[in-house]
């Protein structure tokens, strides 16, 4: 059995100032968004953290940003977060973009023990610059090193009592990868059942890789509201 914790002040309770942080989600969707919060409260800060984007400004992500609480954002995208985009041009936080495929395989690669990999994109741009370059059959690729976090945040849609996760349809986005390539994964959950309730068919991260349980409903705020 997973620890199971009754509030996100104590699922956050060891993430201290200066720790490496992997956080699922894709803007808004599958982001822990109880988890975030909790640390937003605990007030620690010097963060490094790996994740898509930052979210907007008055949800997930951009609270720890609007707090100065992230040292170091290393994503794919700056995107819909103006106070984001206001650090980064300041010069007040280090930013380490990255092409969104990557990103993912980055992180991936931390999760499989797979140091570094070869990859097309970002050769010839500043992407590549002060990496190795190879040519297989005739074409260059730039080297790219694996991800690790101290801790990996994700979030799912239901667990069982071991720590078997299954995350909502695109929630799944970041979330599997980011759970394996975390030394320890704290899976924020909406529901959680007995174990051998989930048919093993449809688990998509195994519980070898969770480390402890938050049960908490989500707000689902929407990222962009468009109308017609």
């Amino acid at each position: 059995m997973k620890p199971i914790y009754s509030s996100a002040k104590e699922a956050v309770a060891n993430i201290n100032d200066g720790a490496t942080l992997m956080v699922g989600g894709f803007g808004l969707v599958g982001i822990p968004e109880q988890l975030i919060l909790a640390l937003v409260e605990k007030e620690v800060k010097d963060l490094t953290v790996i994740s898509n984007n930052c979210g907007i400004d008055e949800w997930g992500l951009g609270l720890l940003l609007k707090k100065k609480q992230i040292k170091k954002m290393i994503g794919s995208y700056v995107g819909e977060n103006k106070e984001f985009e206001r650090q980064v041009l300041s010069g007040e936080i280090e930013v380490e973009l990255t092409p969104q495929g990557t990103l993912a395989e980055k992180i991936r690669a931390g999760g499989a023990g797979i140091p570094a990999f070869y990859t097309p994109a970002g050769v010839g741009t500043t992407v590549a610059e002060g990496k190795e370059i190879r040519a297989f059959n005739g074409k260059e690729y730039v080297l790219e090193e694996a991800l690790h976090a101290d801790f990996s945040l994700v979030k799912a849609q239901t667990a069982d009592r071991f720590g078997n996760l299954i995350y909502n349809k695109t929630a799944q986005n970041f979330n599997p990868m980011m759970a394996a390539a975390g030394k320890v994964t704290l899976a924020e959950v909406e529901e959680i059942v007995e174990t051998g309730d989930l048919d093993p068919a449809m688990i998509h991260t195994p519980n070898i890789y969770v480390q402890g349980l938050l049960q908490a409903e989500a707000e689902k705020r929407i990222e962009r509201l468009t109308t017609q």
